[in-house]
């Protein structure tokens, strides 16, 4: 009965997380499946040590099965060969205006940075960024400041067109700046500030499931396209795993860099990190490099993907 007492727990998130059962308190949940999986180990430990067969059997499944959910995303996957230019892309969750400019701008100027998208961009965040330099290192730009958190914004390298603010319908309204930067050499590639609601408790579940279908799909034969900010959602959840499906790539994960956590802990509970920071690419573009850098003032931290597009010509 120990035993199987123990096994229990693990085979159902697995089964829930294989099923893409994520619905109510499941959610919350099954963004730390990374953690379920080590947990899972102590059931095999135990039901070996104790030589209970059948729950041995069991918890090994459940381990393996949760194994092939998380351990892809520690692999670096092969990437499609391309002659195009370098393109950097940046995001950042700037808490209502509360994060350090300073390590923005920073960071901006230190790896060459060719986009940036912000979430949670104020209009106090937007004139203290340019004050620090970023209109001379970024001059292009899609802005939608707002006091609180549903501001969001574009800053570019090259020319942009093509933009605008897509005003999501979740329980937080959060916008969405956009537009499409033409990069010397490459194809126009369409790149959007992500920010789903949050599903913080059960009843904020639905908006949060709306606003990540209402995300663009990749065109596969169709313009380039880059989805980069907060998700608000992990690998583990089904409502992120069926936009990959459209013809994305997670950055992170592409490059065996898909563990490192990009939130919490939050306002001093302890919540161990989690990634919901991601960095969307049309599978066409290939990722070089993935970095993820604190940013003080700011309970997400930023995350950095170095790729290459492909060449006009091709």
């Amino acid at each position: 009965m120990l035993c199987w007492l123990a096994v229990a727990p693990g085979a159902a998130w697995a089964v829930v997380r294989l099923a893409g059962l994520d619905r109510g308190p499941l959610v919350q949940a099954l963004a730390f499946t990374p953690y379920a999986l080590l947990g899972s180990l102590i059931p095999v430990v135990l039901a070996v040590a104790l030589r209970r067969r059948w729950p041995a059997v069991v918890a090994a499944v459940t381990t393996a099965a949760l194994l092939a959910a998380v351990v892809p995303r520690a692999l670096p996957s092969p990437q499609p060969t391309v002659d195009g230019p370098e393109l950097r892309v940046l995001t950042a969750n700037l808490l209502a205006g509360a994060a350090d400019p300073r390590t923005v701008i920073a960071l901006v100027r230190e790896a060459r940075v060719d986009v940036l998208v912000v979430q949670e961009f104020t209009p106090a965040a937007q004139v203290e960024l340019d004050r620090l330099g970023l209109a001379d290192l970024l001059p292009h730009r899609q802005l939608n400041p707002m006091d609180g958190t549903p501001g969001s914004g574009l800053y570019a390298r090259h020319p942009i067109g093509d933009g605008g603010v897509r005003q999501l319908r979740g329980g937080w309204s959060f916008t969405q700046a956009y537009a499409t930067v033409t990069v010397p050499g490459a194809p126009a590639v369409r790149v959007e500030s992500v920010h789903p609601a949050a599903p913080y408790a059960v009843d904020q579940v639905p908006g949060w499931r709306a606003d990540l279908a209402a995300q663009p799909a990749a065109t596969p034969d169709g313009p380039l396209s880059i989805l980069a900010g907060d998700f608000n959602a992990t690998l583990d959840h089904g409502p992120l795993r069926a936009l990959l499906r459209t013809g994305y790539a997670d950055a992170a994960a592409s490059v065996g860099a898909g563990l490192t956590g990009t939130w919490g802990p939050y306002d001093g509970d302890p919540i161990p990190p989690v990634v919901i920071d991601h960095v969307l690419v049309d599978r066409r573009i290939a990722v070089r490099a993935v970095t993820v850098h604190p940013l003080p003032g700011s309970d997400h931290r930023m995350v950095l993907a170095d790729l290459h597009l492909p060449s006009a010509a091709g």
